[in-house]
């Protein structure tokens, strides 16, 4: 009897020290801004200290973007998918205005050759990082709506691709090659998740990487990077000069790293150590062990993510799985090309480590994303202890592809 006893309560505290999905993704994420702040607080202090007479100007407003991350997050995670799926087509819209706004004269400004950004008195808000999302959120809205057609005809598949290129030529004015090639990544990635045909899947993006290759081959600023990138050496002291002084980083840093607040190339020599190029100081003074257990955060933040939106599908609710793989593939495939970009494996490009970057619109957005996949494991639980009553916007959700409205 005691032994039962006992049994029973280790079964109980078991189930009690279980964490839930949201529990993970809150604790991977803490974990990732944690290291963040640490980072760029090393690899910001001496050009604070020679910019701004503050070796800690970096860090504060890192902080205080972090704090508005998690306000914007909070709010975020108060509001049902619902809401944000009848918002869809108008948030499309908005991402449309704010692409056209950037390109205005006396509204965009530019930093180092890119207009990416609006100047709004104290802060400066990148508005690729917020039209990610509403493209996002657009295309699970219109998986909804439209699935079956995309499942059965190749123009199905194609009208969100059509719809999104107009986005992407706005973009490419900026120019944002980066953006497009994150955003396009996660739509297809949606697409091929609700079940577009393999053939005609295929085709399209064969044709994309065809595109991204005439757009990088036209362009004399993007050849430039190529060449950089497939060999650095041969212009270390011009186009290949970023990739070299990262490399030199990641072969000081060696198996754990020269201690933290050691890294040399931070000091002038690498270019964006504290935005971009995060991730090479991270390698420099943590090591391969550093650099492997945060690529093993990334790696469990998408796992967690991709099982919400899995749930969600299971459930029945098709806008939160959909949403919630896109935004998984959008945490992931960024973080992949930023770690790329520093370690040589891929060419050079903008985009920040999310979550740990220095950077406002970055890190308020992201925080938003981790508030949505966070909301839709609220709703899948909710749902699981109510099948009867899962609903979308408190109408009852129609099996996938039974609605027909001539909504595109």
């Amino acid at each position: 009897m005691h032994s039962m006893r006992t049994l029973e309560s280790t079964t109980v505290s078991s189930h009690s020290v279980a964490l839930s999905s949201r529990q993970w993704l809150l604790l991977i994420v803490c974990a990732l801004m944690c290291v963040g702040l640490v980072v760029v607080g090393s690899a910001s202090m001496d050009m604070a200290s020679l910019n701004y007479d503050s070796p800690f100007f970096f860090v504060k407003r890192h902080g205080v973007y972090l704090a508005a991350g998690i306000v914007c997050a909070l709010l975020v995670y108060q509001i049902p998918l619902a809401v944000w799926e009848r918002s869809s087509g108008a948030l499309l819209i908005i991402a449309y205005i704010l692409l056209a706004l950037v390109l205005m004269p006396g509204i965009g400004k530019t930093v180092n050759g890119s207009t990416r950004w609006i100047h709004l008195g104290p802060i400066n808000i990148q508005v690729s990082e917020i039209v990610k999302v509403c493209a996002l959120m657009y295309v699970a809205g219109y998986l909804v709506r439209r699935v079956d057609e995309v499942r059965q005809t190749f123009w199905g598949f194609m009208k969100p691709v059509v719809v999104l290129s107009v986005m992407v030529l706005l973009l490419l004015r900026q120019p944002d090659f980066g953006a497009v090639v994150v955003i396009m990544s996660a739509v297809f990635t949606m697409l091929f998740l609700a079940g577009v045909r393999l053939t005609q899947f295929l085709l399209v993006v064969g044709g994309s990487v065809g595109s991204a290759y005439l757009l990088v081959a036209s362009s004399e600023y993007r050849m430039k990077r190529v060449m950089g990138y497939i060999d650095p050496w041969a212009d270390q002291y011009s186009s290949g000069y970023q990739l070299v002084q990262s490399l030199i980083a990641f072969g000081r840093g060696e198996w754990t790293g020269v201690g933290l607040g050691n890294s040399i190339q931070k000091l002038f020599y690498l270019p964006e150590a504290h935005t971009d190029f995060v991730f090479a100081v991270l390698a420099e003074e943590l090591g391969l062990v550093g650099n492997l257990l945060v690529i093993g955060l990334f790696v469990m933040l998408v796992v967690v993510a991709f099982g919400v939106g899995r749930r969600a599908e299971l459930l029945g609710n098709l806008f939160n799985a959909y949403l919630v793989y896109g935004l998984a593939t959008l945490i992931g495939l960024q973080a992949l090309v930023n770690v790329g970009v520093a370690s040589g494996l891929l060419p050079t490009k903008g985009l920040t480590l999310p979550f740990i970057s220095y950077g406002g619109s970055s890190l308020i957005i992201m925080s938003v994303v981790l508030a949505l996949i966070m909301r839709a494991d609220m709703e899948n639980q909710a749902n699981s202890a109510a099948p009867q009553k899962k609903s979308s916007g408190g109408r009852k959700q129609k099996v996938a592809g039974a609605r027909k409205e001539p909504v595109l």
